[in-house]
């Protein structure tokens, strides 16, 4: 069985930093990219950053270059989202999907495989 359990998230304030992880199951981990999409209220969700498990090329959403930084641990199948400087507008349900060698960075519609969400909130 297929997976991807998030956690990490919390409360913090702005300037503030989480790091997030995401443990795999069930599926050849090297063989996936792994990315991370967050979703606010009302919003449609949207790609944050990913990483492919076989090359470590990373992408980020233009919105969080040089704030978030993602990195993988091959041995634990674990894949983490440090995010520093966080800002109100980073407020949203963070999820992360794994998704084969077809997958687009960063297009959550070429993920197959999705956790459960873990909720970040920036207060101003």
């Amino acid at each position: 069985e297929v997976q991807l359990v998030e956690s990490g998230g919390g409360l913090v304030q702005a300037g503030g930093s989480l790091r997030l992880s995401c443990a795999a199951s069930g599926f050849t981990f090297d063989d996936y990219a792994i990315g991370w999409f967050r979703q606010a209220p009302g919003k449609e969700r949207e790609g944050v950053s990913c990483i492919s498990s076989s090359d470590g090329s990373t992408y980020y959403a233009d919105s969080v270059k040089g704030r978030f930084t993602i990195s993988s641990d091959n041995a634990k199948n674990t894949v983490y989202l440090q995010m520093n400087s966080l800002k109100p507008e980073d407020t949203a349900v963070y999820y992360c999907a794994a998704g084969d060698e077809t997958a687009r960075p960063l297009y959550y519609s070429d993920y197959d495989y999705w956790g459960q969400g873990t909720q970040v909130t920036v207060s101003s």
